[in-house]
């Protein structure tokens, strides 16, 4: 119920003032399993792409989104998002098990492949967490590719732009294979990395984008 308040309420202001616009929708099915792959361009991407589509989303946020500026906090709490410590040893594991909870549950899990916002609206190598998910639950992946969200509000900014928000949704992709394989996981995560990447037109970087980050902050 609190979702769907949230949503009423948000809609019309978020609607009016960056206009998304969404393709592909009919991919998303009405009822059942499924993991939504999105490339991450900035903290927005799971405002809009929940906004675009009538059933709930569930993703995994950092705990920082729900203690930093209050009206975020507000919109994740209220449309049903999963505060996490990525900080913590076991927070990588916290996140996978969660996921297979509303998986199996039936629900629509929304996963950022690259683990991180992208430094600079590159494409970056995707973590096998999603392989994992899929092959551990039977649930197809449905890629998507955000579009804009970084011009509006780009990483460490504080104050929204106005600019034009698209969200481009794929073809569902159904995967075999054990989810304890190295290989397998490797192999499902790049193909679900290819059909981001053809939605999106980013370009790809064939690294972890946590460790371009890393790399940046050393060198500053």
């Amino acid at each position: 119920m609190l979702y769907r308040i949230t949503k009423i309420i948000s809609s019309p202001f978020l609607r009016l003032l960056w206009r998304p616009e969404i393709t592909g929708a009919e991919h998303v099915p009405l009822k059942g399993a499924a993991l939504l792959a999105s490339n991450h361009l900035s903290i927005l991407d799971s405002v809009f792409l929940p906004l675009m589509l009538p059933r709930q989303v569930t993703f995994v946020a950092k705990s920082e989104y729900f203690t930093g500026n209050r009206l975020m906090a507000m919109y994740m709490r209220g449309t049903g998002q999963v505060a996490i410590d990525r900080q913590s040893a076991g927070a990588a594991q916290a996140m996978l098990d969660t996921a297979l909870g509303v998986l199996r549950d039936g629900g629509l899990f929304g996963i950022y492949p690259e683990g991180t916002r992208s430094p600079d609206g590159r494409l970056y190598r995707g973590k096998i967490g999603v392989a994992w998910l899929a092959l551990s639950s039977g649930a197809p992946v449905i890629p998507v590719a955000m579009i804009n969200t970084d011009r509006v509000l780009p990483p460490g900014a504080g104050v929204p732009r106005l600019a034009k928000i698209g969200v481009r949704i794929g073809e569902p992709m159904r995967f075999t294979g054990s989810p304890s394989s190295a290989r397998d996981r490797r192999m499902v995560t790049d193909e679900v990395m290819r059909a981001i990447q053809k939605l999106s037109g980013q370009e790809y970087v064939p690294q972890y984008a946590a460790s371009v980050k890393e790399r940046g902050d050393q060198a500053a």
